[in-house]
């Protein structure tokens, strides 16, 4: 008779690295503190993503049946307000998220059709805003038609990139072995290279580095589905953490070898990607056979990252939605079970959030790295959940049944689960300041920080006002 329970730990590692891990990580990382970068990585992965896993483990060993994720998780452990704001923040996070992913795709297109990344250097900031703004609303129309298709595509660009990223790391640390290519960066041996300035612009930095090693509470569904969860599952989670900790550390590595450290490009963000993958090609004497094959990868997987995020986070806010806090319009499905309302609400936030930096930031590039760094300020207060819940069932740890403890003793559990809470709150805090010069564009600087400041109030006080509507119309 054939069992469910057919994942082994090493599924589990498997299925949660490419839903967490992608080069972008590699790249934005060292675009912000270039070679010691490394040493951030080592430190980060011991004091927050070893315990942020393994965290992930026992709540989802815990609840086994749960099926809205970290929102069920604080249902179980807490009220149904609070899970109410679990499910809002879970979703309202991506709504940055998907007002990047259009930018995202013309990049990939530039390289694709053009061989270069000039058409975010060149371009206004408002005309390529108005182009995403139009490609957005196309895909939200294509979501509500409710096709799988492009989910479908999904899979397979994940891997696509999944193995971009593994290959990207073995051509360039082979590189200088193998080719005539050299070590761009001076001193690459030295200890000093690796030691970042512990200031306060290092620690500014912190959120995309949380952002980066965040989410594995998606993989969370996968624990009941484990043979021997409470042994396999932990064990896939730090097998987790080692592939992600040796991915980080050899790819920026590898970027040190391909990018001068030093003097890092200030468009590494948006093409770092493409420029190593077409320095690679150089190297090897395949052309751009590499560049493109990336930009494929990334064009598909973008688009299902895009539709894949307009439809399942809604689905988790309005699937389970309680009308006491949610108005029962918002969660109103047409025929091919598509939240029409809620569509409506995510196209006018997303359009307000593509259009009104632009009015500030005129150049791209700069409108770029700054939606960048906003997902690494509000993609983390979903983590922030995740944390509560675990203080909370160390709270009531005899009123439940875990498969794995992570940690046995409820005062150490509620400590470590604190840390954890309040690193992330840290970092998304002190991520807000922006990444440009103060002295050389203090308007716009001003108006990056304003704007960093006021998203995440407003997305807060969005969810405290959907409660008011709700009860009007139950006492209407």
């Amino acid at each position: 008779m054939k069992t469910e329970k057919q994942l082994r730990w090493s599924n589990i590692a498997l299925i949660a690295f490419v839903a967490v891990w992608g080069l972008g990580n590699v790249v934005n990382n060292f675009a912000l503190q270039g070679l010691s970068v490394v040493t951030s990585w080592v430190l980060i992965m011991i004091i927050y993503f070893v315990p942020y896993t393994l965290i992930v483990g026992q709540l989802g060993s815990t609840f086994k049946e749960a099926e809205g994720g970290v929102s069920s998780w604080i249902r179980a452990t807490s009220t149904k307000r609070l899970a109410y704001y679990a499910a809002w923040t879970y979703w309202i996070v991506h709504i940055p998220y998907l007002a990047q992913k259009p930018q995202g795709i013309l990049i990939a297109f530039s390289w694709l059709f053009k061989g270069n990344g000039n058409f975010v250097n060149n371009t206004p900031a408002m005309v390529v805003q108005a182009i995403c703004l139009a490609l957005f609303l196309f895909f939200l129309w294509i979501a509500s038609l409710g096709l799988t298709t492009l989910k479908r595509i999904g899979s397979v660009a994940g891997t696509g990139m999944f193995i971009m990223s593994i290959l990207f790391i073995i051509l360039a640390v082979s590189a200088p072995m193998m080719t005539t290519a050299t070590v761009q960066t001076p001193n690459m041996l030295s200890f000093k290279s690796y030691l970042p300035k512990f200031d306060f612009a290092y620690f500014t930095t912190i959120s995309m580095l949380v952002f980066a090693v965040g989410g594995s509470e998606k993989i969370s569904p996968y624990v009941n589905k484990t043979k021997n969860p409470g042994r396999e599952f932990p064990l896939g989670m730090l097998i987790l953490a080692g592939m992600v900790a040796v991915c980080a550390l050899l790819g920026s590595f590898a970027m040190g070898m391909l990018f001068n450290a030093n003097h890092i490009p200030k468009d590494l963000m948006a093409n770092g990607a493409y420029y190593a993958f077409q320095r690679l090609g150089t190297f090897y004497h395949v052309g751009n056979l590499f560049l493109i094959l990336y930009a494929i990868a990334n064009v598909l997987a973008q688009i299902s990252a895009l539709a894949f995020s307009i439809d399942a986070p809604l689905k988790i806010l309005l699937g389970d939605a309680d009308p006491e806090f949610v108005p029962k319009k918002l969660s109103k499905m047409n025929k091919k079970d598509v939240p029409v309302n809620g569509y409506i609400m995510t196209g006018i936030l997303v359009s307000i959030l593509i259009i009104i930096p632009a009015l500030g930031i005129g150049n791209m590039n700069e409108l770029y790295n700054w939606l960048l760094n906003l997902n690494s300020i509000v993609m983390p207060m979903r983590y922030l959940w995740v944390f509560l819940a675990y203080i909370l069932l160390n709270q009531h740890l005899k009123q439940f049944k875990s498969d794995y403890m992570f940690l046995k003793n409820p005062l150490t559990g509620k400590l470590v689960g604190a840390w954890c809470f309040f690193f992330t709150a840290f970092a998304c805090i002190l991520g807000m300041v922006p990444k440009t010069s103060l002295a050389a564009n203090p308007s716009g600087w001003w108006f990056q920080l304003a704007l960093n400041i006021a998203t995440p109030i407003i997305f807060v006080g969005l969810g405290m006002i959907l409660p008011l509507i709700a009860r009007r119309h139950q006492t209407a």
